[in-house]
Order: structure tokens, then C-alpha cells, then sequence
């Protein structure tokens, strides 16, 4: 990695952590930007109080953007099954907190069945 602090549009951590919420969104993409302007919903607040209080919090609200409050901090997201496990970065800035959950498996296929190919397809099962 580079030795260069990180900056997001152009601003450092120390500077974005300073800024209250409404400042922060005008920094972010349009929609990011939307859904921070538009208010927090109940769920949202609260998991930003706590956040504020520890570094660690359990929430289902996938769709919060990450703000600066939360770098640093271990969210444990649902993805529909469990709580996940999320450390928040720098660069997870103005991202959903869904986007760092993921809701399905990866497909792991196992070796074909017999008759499942042409050669196997007049073997004998017994």
C-alpha cells in the first residue's frame, strides 16, 4: 500500500469526522446524498447512537449509509440468515451497509452425476 493518507473528495478523515451529517452529504454521490437529506429513518438513528456509544452494534438496517461516525467500528449486518460480521473502513464512505453483507452463497458444484454425460449416460447403475 501507498503511504498516503486517504482522502474522500478530497477531504482526510480528521476533516470528515468534524463535519455534522447534512455537510458530509454534499460530499457524497446523488444518492447517498438523497438519503441522508430525506432523514434517517428510527432503525438508522439508533444504530448511529450506538455506534456513538461502542464500536460494536447489531442491526438489519442493510440500506444505512456509512457516515464517518462509523469508521472504525465492527456493524454486525443481517443478511437474511445471520449477523455479519462488518469492520468499517475509510473507503466504505457514502457505501450501503448491505453492499458488505452479501445475501447469497457462491454455487459450489461437485463432480457430475452418473448418466449426467454422454460416456456415462448406458453405464449400468448396479
Amino acid at each position: 500500500m501507498s503511504d498516503e493518507e486517504f482522502r474522500f473528495r478530497g477531504k482526510k478523515l480528521d476533516e470528515i469526522q468534524s463535519m455534522n451529517l447534512n455537510q458530509f452529504a454534499d460530499l457524497c454521490n446523488a444518492e447517498a446524498r438523497r438519503k441522508i437529506q430525506r432523514g434517517l429513518r428510527h432503525i438508522e438513528k439508533e444504530l448511529l447512537e450506538d455506534v456513538r456509544e461502542s464500536d460494536h452494534a447489531r442491526t438489519h438496517a442493510r440500506s444505512m449509509v456509512v457516515t464517518p461516525d462509523m469508521v472504525g467500528a465492527t456493524i454486525e449486518v443481517y443478511n437474511g440468515k445471520d449477523f455479519v460480521p462488518v469492520e468499517v473502513e475509510e473507503e466504505m464512505l457514502g457505501h450501503r451497509l448491505g453492499e458488505f453483507a452479501k445475501t447469497r452463497r457462491e454455487v459450489e458444484h461437485s463432480a457430475p452425476g452418473l448418466g449426467a454425460t454422454r460416456s456415462s449416460q448406458h453405464v449400468p447403475l448396479k
